[in-house]
């Protein structure tokens, strides 16, 4: 299918950082960009913000969620916040399976398909992420990580579920590193992802948006954006400067 179909995104995931002033600042900001049919500009901010996103952002064309969400919905465990009440202050995203949530918190695979389908449940667009370490990398098995990753998800709650999701291809190399992927090495995974995808079923495999994360900025995401595959970024650093962040949107 031709990529003009597919839905694209650039989506701002502030990680550990932001204050009142400053988020009002970038939020500023984002509404004053310039929206356009079948393009998306999202902010994933920390659980304490959602609610000052959901006042700046309810009534805008910028959609707004989450960087994480608990695999649990209700319970006894304290300190986890679940994706049907983050839905309650109006977000409509949020992010599974961030490398920095499987590297410094143990998120295994099946913790982060259990979180896809509560994001799903909760009504909200789940944003998968996947990538290889340098490691796996350098020993050749960036493809056999990310169909691990992707297998996991779709045995758990089917195919038909990345139906209205969106997939995140980030190298965990290239995060907050300065190393980007090049665009053709970006573009051979998302290839990859596409048709791996597909392999599960041919219309979601080809209507599926799949972001580029690592170290993305206004300078390279032109080219990064103009491969066939590449529906827009995931972007960490560079979300937090309002010129980088709407340069790179004004890019896709």
């Amino acid at each position: 299918m031709p990529k003009e179909i597919r839905q694209r995104f650039v989506v701002g995931n502030w990680k550990l950082n932001g204050n009142l002033a400053a988020n009002a600042a970038l939020l500023d900001a984002c509404l004053s960009a310039e929206t356009h049919p079948g393009k998306v500009l999202g902010v994933c901010a920390p659980f304490p913000y959602l609610g000052q996103l959901q006042l700046a952002l309810a009534k805008s064309e910028v959609r707004y969620g989450a960087q994480d969400v608990s695999r649990f919905d209700k319970g006894a465990f304290t300190g986890e916040v679940s994706a049907s009440m983050v839905a309650e202050f109006g977000c409509q995203l949020a992010l599974v399976g961030h490398s920095e949530r499987r590297a410094l918190f143990g998120d295994s695979d099946e913790a982060v398909a259990e979180k896809f389908g509560r994001a799903k449940q909760a009504g909200l667009t789940p944003i998968l992420c996947v990538g290889e370490t340098l490691a796996e990398r350098e020993a050749g098995i960036t493809e056999v990580v990310v169909a691990r990753q992707v297998t996991a998800v779709v045995q758990k709650v089917g195919v038909e579920a990345l139906a209205g999701a969106v997939l995140a291809y980030e190298p965990v190399w290239a995060i907050g590193t300065g190393r980007t992927a090049s665009p053709a090495q970006a573009q051979e995974v998302h290839v990859f992802l596409r048709g791996f995808v597909a392999k599960h079923s041919v219309e979601i495999g080809s209507t599926l948006p799949i972001l580029y994360g690592g170290s993305v900025k206004k300078s390279n995401a032109a080219e990064l954006f103009g491969q066939p595959d590449i529906d827009g970024g995931l972007i960490g650093g560079a979300s937090l400067v309002a010129d980088e962040f709407l340069g790179i949107w004004q890019a896709l």
